[in-house]
């Protein structure tokens, strides 16, 4: 199947041909035609399933079609020379979006407004912009100003310019939630709530989550009229472009030296490494800034300015290693983000299933390594339970748990190692060998410290005039 055959407006093809997209995602041929259609959906797909084009393409593809009026059902240019006849003063309108997008993060609602952006770069008539916490609220007047077609933001901002009257939803036409799920673990189901019965009646619905069971297919049910359900599985769901593997540690000293060691796989180009909290986050970032890799924070304390400048140094490629919060990496569409480190397990099994899913996008192969304490086995059979699968436990040469793993876990892969076998494996292929024969070094760092983790910018390559991560 091809995009000309979803039946999407000439300006969105030409777009999506030009930015390199040739055939739609599983999540995009089902619910595209049924979008165009008008029918509310509820859609059960995993991050990078491709489900931002499935609610964003048909909404450009209606949009293409209908002539620009203001709400007045004038031109702008019709608008602006009657209020110069009639020597008004400029004064503040309410924005009336036709089409509002609901996400649980500025990261999330960023990359939405980008991919608005590239999908829409041929309809110069249509506006998209994002509202969110972080961001200057007289910058956000300017944004709201121009009365934007299509209004991305987070909640909590939104309710505040709701409530100033700042915006008007009287002619919204398109209302989606973008990972509901998450929205309702942050706590935002009253905002939700109050957004929904600011709009009308005659609104079609999109609500997109990775999964429609308990209290999320309620609050579906409920906002939706006789809603296309849509449910995509198979390798999404269980990853399979991606390696897992659980490494058992036996004390924060030696989680920071085998993470050190593993950060120098020359295989890896970019990563990110997930903490439960933000002072670990910025802690564990210039741990590793003084190990010499090119590391940075993101978490929910910082500006979104600063926030912006941590992302994009990301995708150019001047951050190799990104040490992040859950709520601040929801979003990240990085390709060259390669690995994906555990560093604190979540919460939630969900979360885990977001987090691995920084790596292998878009069809490419990905490595996701969590590092657990013994005590947290449960926790992984938690993950395991949620995802269907099992995690291989794998060693690495030098860093061996003094500990074995509680109990045998029926089906481990061939390779893993299993509790009670006291062979010294070596780690799967793509991991660092050490250069010289016999024992190998326990600071942390690889011979010569590897060209994969550090920044090739400001680092030496003789590893003894430089500190490893775990020597603090």
């Amino acid at each position: 199947m091809t995009f000309e055959s979803l039946g999407l407006h000439a300006s969105v093809i030409q777009a999506l041909t030009e930015a390199g997209y040739t055939k739609p995602t599983s999540v995009q041929e089902q619910a595209v035609p049924a979008a165009i259609e008008g029918r509310d959906l509820m859609v059960s797909s995993q991050t990078g399933s491709g489900k931002t084009a499935a609610f964003m393409l048909p909404a450009l593809h209606k949009f293409a079609s209908e002539p620009v009026v203001d709400q007045t059902g004038k031109t702008p240019n019709q608008e602006m020379q009657a209020s110069r006849s009639r020597g008004d003063r400029p004064r503040f309108k309410a924005a009336q979006p036709k089409m509002l997008v609901l996400t649980p993060t500025r990261e999330l609602a960023l990359q939405v407004t980008s991919a608005t952006d590239k999908y829409g770069s041929h309809m110069k008539r249509i506006k998209a912009i994002s509202i969110l916490g972080g961001m200057p609220y007289p910058k956000q007047m300017q944004l709201l100003a121009k009365n934007p077609e299509i209004l991305v933001a987070t909640p909590g901002r939104l309710i505040d310019h709701m409530e100033s009257g700042k915006i008007d939803f009287s002619q919204l036409q398109i209302l989606v939630l973008d990972e509901a799920d998450r929205m309702l673990d942050m706590g935002f189901i009253d905002d939700i709530e109050k957004i929904v019965a600011a709009t009308p009646e005659s609104r079609q619905t999109m609500l997109f989550s990775a999964t429609l069971d308990g209290v999320v297919g309620n609050m579906a049910k409920r906002i939706t009229k006789n809603p296309m359900i849509i449910q995509i599985a198979g390798s999404a769901t269980k990853h399979e472009n991606i390696q897992q593997k659980v490494h058992f540690v036996d004390d924060l000293s030696h989680k920071n030296r085998l993470l050190d060691h593993l950060l120098r796989d020359e295989t890896m180009d970019q990563a990110v490494v997930f903490t439960a909290t933000k002072r670990d986050a910025d802690n564990i970032a210039d741990r590793l800034n003084i190990a010499g890799f090119a590391a940075a924070a993101l978490h929910g304390d910082m500006h979104q300015g600063a926030r912006n400048r941590t992302l994009d140094s990301l995708r150019r490629g001047q951050v190799r290693v990104l040490v992040a919060t859950d709520v601040a990496a929801r979003g990240i569409d990085v390709p060259a983000i390669t690995h994906v480190f555990n560093y604190d397990l979540p919460k939630f099994p969900e979360d885990y299933v977001h987090r691995i899913g920084r790596t292998g996008r878009a069809g490419r192969n990905g490595v996701a390594v969590s590092l657990v304490n013994h005590a947290e086995s449960m926790n992984v059979k938690r993950i395991e339970r949620f995802t269907k699968q099992l995690i291989p436990v794998d060693v690495v040469v030098g860093f061996e748990p003094k500990k074995t793993a509680s109990a045998p876990r029926s089906g481990q892969k061939p390779g893993g190692w299993k509790p009670g076998d006291n062979r010294s494996a070596p780690s799967k292929p793509g991991g660092r060998t050490f250069s010289k024969p016999g024992a190998p070094r326990r600071d942390g760092a690889g011979a010569g410290g590897g060209a994969g983790g550090g920044y090739k910018g400001n680092r030496t390559n003789d590893s003894s005039t430089r500190r490893s991560f775990g020597d603090r």
